[in-house]
C-alpha cells in the first residue's frame, strides 16, 4: 500500500491513472467487449454497414490529396463545431434535464426502493406509470432462468403487474430495478457509441458487483450500494448521449447541404469524419461526476440519502472525508478501473499500488473482491 497518499487529496499520479482509464472507456479501441446482456444487440449490424461505408469513402479520399487536406478541415471544424455546442448545452441545468433520459419516476422509484416503509403496493404504483420497465420485469419472471423461481405452472406466461413483482419480491427488486434502471439511461440508438456502451455497462456491473461484496465484508447496505454503484454512470451517460446527438444532428445537415450542392469531394469529407471520442471523453472527465448529483438536485432530489452520497462521491475533500458507504462504492470503483485496465495491459504493479493506496483498499478487502465472479451477475 502506498500509506502516504491513503486517504488525502487525490494525488495527480491518481488523477492520471484515472483519466488513463476514462480514456480507455471512450477513446479504446473497438472491442467484442463481452456483457452479460447485450443492451443493444441489433445495433452492430447497423454500425458495422456505416463503418463499411466510411472505409469505401476513405479509399476515394485516399486516392487524391487535396481530398484528404479537406477530409481533415472537416473533420476538425465538425469537432469544434460538436464541442461548442456541447459546452453551450452543459451550461443550464435545465437543458442537460430535459435533453437526459433520467427522469423524476426514475429517481423516485430509487429513492423508495431503500424506504424502510416500502411496500409493493406502493412501488406498483410507480412501476406502472414505466412501460418500459414493466416490460423488463415481465420478460425476467417469464424468462426460463426465473422459471423455477414460480410455485407452479412455469410455462404460463405471466402479464399481471401485481404477479411479477410478487414473484420477484422486495430483496430482488431491490437490485432488480436498479439493474433496469441505469441501463436504460445509457445512451441508446447512436452507432458511435456501441462499443462504448458494452464498455460501460460492464464498468458499471463490475462495480456494483465489487460494492455488494464489500457491503457485506463492513456489514452495509448490499442494495444500496449496487445502486450507487450503478448511479455512479449517470453524468456520463447524460454527456455522452447530449454528445452524440449533437454531432449526429450536425453531421447529418452538413451532409445534406453537400449532397444538395452535389459536391462529392465534401460530402465524401463529410461522411469519413470521426466521431469526437476525444471531446466527449474530456467532458465526462470534467463534468460527469459532478452531474450525477446535480442532475438529480435539477429534478427536485436534493434531500435524497442516495444522491448525497453521489455528490459525497465527487471526492472534492478527499477519500477520508466520504462517507462510509461512498468509500465503498468508491473503492468498488477504483477496483472495476484495475481490473478493466490489467486485461487491456495498461497498468503496472505500482500503479495499482498507488489506486489501492489512496483508496485504502485493505488486504482483507481486496480478497474478498478477487473472489467474486465477475463476467455473469446473479441477483437472486
Amino acid at each position: 500500500m502506498v500509506v502516504s497518499v491513503s486517504g488525502g487529496f487525490k494525488p495527480a499520479p491518481v488523477a492520471a491513472l484515472e483519466y488513463r482509464f476514462l480514456q480507455q472507456l471512450i477513446m479504446g479501441t473497438q472491442t467484442n467487449t463481452p456483457v452479460w446482456d447485450d443492451p443493444e444487440p441489433a445495433l452492430e449490424a447497423v454500425a458495422f454497414k456505416l463503418e463499411i461505408e466510411r472505409e469505401a469513402a476513405l479509399q476515394r479520399i485516399a486516392k487524391k490529396q487535396q481530398s484528404q487536406q479537406l477530409a481533415q478541415q472537416i473533420n476538425q471544424q465538425l469537432h469544434m463545431s460538436l464541442k461548442t455546442a456541447l459546452a453551450n448545452q452543459l451550461a443550464s441545468a435545465q437543458v442537460i434535464a430535459r435533453h437526459s433520459k433520467v427522469t423524476d419516476k426514475h429517481l423516485l422509484l430509487l429513492e423508495m426502493l431503500h424506504s424502510p416503509k416500502l411496500d409493493l403496493n406502493r412501488l406498483r404504483l410507480v412501476v406502472a406509470s414505466q412501460p418500459w420497465l414493466i416490460r423488463d420485469l415481465t420478460n425476467m419472471v417469464n424468462s426460463p432462468v426465473f422459471g423455477a423461481r414460480r410455485p407452479q405452472n412455469s410455462e404460463l406466461q405471466v402479464t399481471d403487474l401485481k404477479l411479477v413483482l410478487g414473484y420477484i419480491g422486495l430483496d430482488n427488486l431491490r437490485l432488480l430495478i436498479p439493474f433496469y434502471i441505469c441501463r436504460h439511461w445509457l445512451p441508446f440508438g447512436h452507432s458511435g457509441l456501441l462499443w462504448i456502451n458494452r464498455k460501460l455497462w460492464r464498468y458499471a456491473q463490475i462495480q456494483g458487483v465489487a460494492a455488494r461484496a464489500l457491503a457485506q465484508l463492513h456489514d452495509q447496505d448490499g442494495a444500496m450500494l449496487y445502486s450507487l454503484a450503478l448511479m455512479r454512470q449517470l453524468g456520463t451517460c447524460a454527456v455522452l448521449e447530449m454528445g452524440a446527438t449533437i454531432f449526429e444532428q450536425l453531421r447529418g445537415n452538413w451532409l445534406k447541404e453537400a449532397s444538395h450542392s452535389r459536391d462529392k469531394a465534401l460530402y465524401d469529407a463529410i461522411a469519413v469524419s470521426e466521431f469526437p471520442a476525444q471531446e466527449l471523453c474530456a467532458q465526462v472527465a470534467e463534468q460527469g461526476m459532478m452531474l450525477n448529483w446535480q442532475l438529480p438536485v435539477t429534478l427536485g432530489f436534493s434531500d435524497s440519502r442516495l444522491i448525497r452520497q453521489l455528490q459525497a462521491l465527487q471526492d472534492c475533500q478527499g477519500f477520508e472525508q466520504m462517507p462510509l458507504p461512498a468509500q465503498l462504492v468508491a473503492k468498488a470503483s477504483c477496483y472495476a478501473q484495475v481490473l478493466l485496465l490489467d486485461e487491456s495491459h495498461q497498468l503496472s504493479f505500482r500503479d495499482k499500488q498507488l489506486l489501492y493506496g489512496y483508496y485504502n483498499v485493505t488486504e482483507q478487502e481486496l480478497l474478498r473482491l478477487q473472489g467474486q465472479n465477475y463476467k455473469k451477475l446473479t441477483l437472486f
